[in-house]
């Protein structure tokens, strides 16, 4: 039986956090046959030691070419409505008008426990974003306002993020080789198969290290 806390997210998040990695995630998706989770490599951490983990909480803009009434009100309510543990996960449709997020929204976002946020897009006032510790992934950095440049249309829905399907409420695992989409319904046997392969590579890695060749080490344990 499993020892995971798979009934207490932040708990498990936390050790997600502290004994897991985008690569060995990617590997517990392909084998429960989810290949297709890893988000474009374009979509970068804005320093080097971020990792994000949480629950996806999804936005979606479009571009506008002309600046709009209440034009950051769906914007507002999404990133007022993040809890903790979240993860704000947004398309922009690969936009290159616009800058979706910056340094008041990770303020908002840090202050309701969200974990951090995965952008398909621009962001700005990195060095203030680094300062906090944010963990940030986007596309770039660009210095332009969104308004008049793109619009917030809906949050809580189903999105296409960096090439992946995003649901509310999957799991995003993010650090320097990329980001991954967990799908909520296999969280348990991505995360228990990723933590076998963890224990696997760690032996793997002894036996390597102690002089036995590799084709020695995989045929003993099939883990490479």
């Amino acid at each position: 039986m499993s020892t995971l806390p798979f009934d207490d997210d932040l708990k498990l998040f936390a050790l997600m956090k502290e004994q897991l990695y985008s690569a060995v995630l990617c590997d517990a998706l392909d084998q429960a046959g989810f290949r297709q989770q890893a988000m474009r490599a374009d979509i970068r951490p804005i320093y080097p030691d971020a990792v994000v983990v949480g629950r996806a909480l999804t936005m979606q803009s479009v571009d506008v070419y002309q600046p709009e009434e209440n034009v950051y009100d769906k914007e507002i309510s999404a990133v007022d409505s993040l809890k903790p543990g979240d993860v704000m996960v947004a398309s922009t449709q690969q936009s290159t008008r616009t800058c979706l997020w910056g340094e008041l929204l990770s303020t908002a976002a840090t202050v309701r426990g969200a974990n951090g946020a995965v952008i398909d897009g621009y962001t700005r006032d990195v060095r203030l974003i680094q300062q906090m510790g944010f963990p940030l992934f986007a596309t770039g950095m660009y210095p332009v306002d969104s308004a008049g440049r793109s619009e917030v249309i809906s949050y809580n829905c189903t999105i296409n993020c960096g090439g992946v399907t995003v649901s509310p409420g999957d799991v995003i695992f993010g650090d320097y080789d990329g980001v991954i989409v967990i799908p909520k319904e296999a969280l348990r046997e991505v995360v228990e198969r990723a933590v076998a392969k963890v224990e696997g590579e760690n032996i793997t890695r002894e036996e390597l290290r102690k002089g036995l060749t590799l084709r020695d080490v995989f045929n003993k344990y099939g883990v490479l």
